[in-house]
């Protein structure tokens, strides 16, 4: 969306979410959210005093124990982490991950409005540890947009009402902000790189049944593995292995659910030497062994 400033739905207004030992289980635990406008030559942070003693400094300079999505809608300021600076506008974007110090504030003359959610959990740190949510990647234009409006709105529907299921209701919004800056990143990645990742699909699937060569895959590409890894990581957020694997086990699929393949056979088939670790891999995969695919589908 251009040309059109997204409606203020929410009156300024902040929220600490409590949990509970079932919300830790699950692994993914919304501990703030919150809007707020700065009204033009105004001192930031508006209602400092309402926020924990941690969370009071974030025009000086802080770091913090958990994960923040800050979206800015209206005004101009600046975004300080990591010894980089950025110029924030309407429909700038900031992820800080845990411990990152930072600090950002809007223009005196301008203010801002700013919507933000805070959160952790071992989920969260599972993207982290995949590099979907990066400490190299942490400001973003994503424009305005009232689709990310109508998430963060979700979510402070979820901070004020407290209904049942609210944290997993939070957190599956959070999710959502996830998806839509990993997507809006793919989609700008050159269409080249694209190329490379259909054309290395298509010679993965043209050698299903040989063993795994990546590093001859790479050479057929013209680039360095480690190049590899990093573009078809980025499109598909599977490594170049993970996905001939998956592709591999796919077709084993269908040779198991006929007659006269038995397991050995489909092993070899698809290039695995060893039909213990083809097994292995295939429950890793599918959840069953091989043998129980058979009785299954047959």
């Amino acid at each position: 969306m251009t040309g059109k400033q997204p409606p203020e739905a929410w009156e300024s207004f902040l929220h600490y979410l409590p949990c509970s030992e079932e919300d830790e289980k699950l692994g993914m635990v919304c501990t703030t959210a919150g809007s707020i406008e700065t009204a033009p030559r105004t001192v930031y942070p508006p209602r400092k005093n309402e926020h924990p003693a941690l969370f009071r400094s974030v025009a000086e300079g802080r770091a913090l124990p958990e994960f923040q999505i800050v979206y800015i809608t209206k005004g101009e300021g600046s975004f300080t982490a990591e010894g980089g600076t950025y110029n924030v506008q309407p429909g700038s974007l900031f992820l800080i991950p845990p411990g990152m110090k930072h600090r950002y504030s809007p223009l005196f003359e301008t203010g801002w409005h700013e919507r933000w959610v805070g959160f952790r959990g071992t989920y969260f740190d599972s993207l982290a540890d995949e590099h979907i949510l990066s400490r190299e990647r942490i400001f973003f234009d994503m424009g305005l947009s009232d689709h990310l409006v109508a998430i963060f709105d979700g979510i402070f529907e979820e901070a004020r009402t407290q209904r049942p299921l609210y944290q997993f209701k939070a957190c599956a919004g959070i999710v959502s902000l996830i998806a839509e800056i990993t997507a809006r990143e793919r989609r700008k990645q050159p269409n080249h790189y694209q190329k490379i990742v259909e054309k290395a699909k298509y010679l993965m699937e043209s050698n299903i049944y040989s063993t795994v060569n990546l590093s001859g895959l790479s050479e057929q590409l013209g680039i360095s593995g480690s190049r590899l890894f990093e573009i078809f990581k980025t499109y598909t957020s599977m490594t170049p292995y993970q996905y001939y694997i998956h592709i591999k086990i796919h077709k084993a699929e269908t040779l198991l659910e006929q007659n006269d393949i038995s397991v050995k056979e489909a092993a070899h088939r698809m290039g695995f030497e060893d039909q213990y670790y083809f097994s292995r891999v295939f429950k890793r995969t599918t959840g069953f062994t091989p043998s129980q695919w058979r009785k299954l589908f047959r």
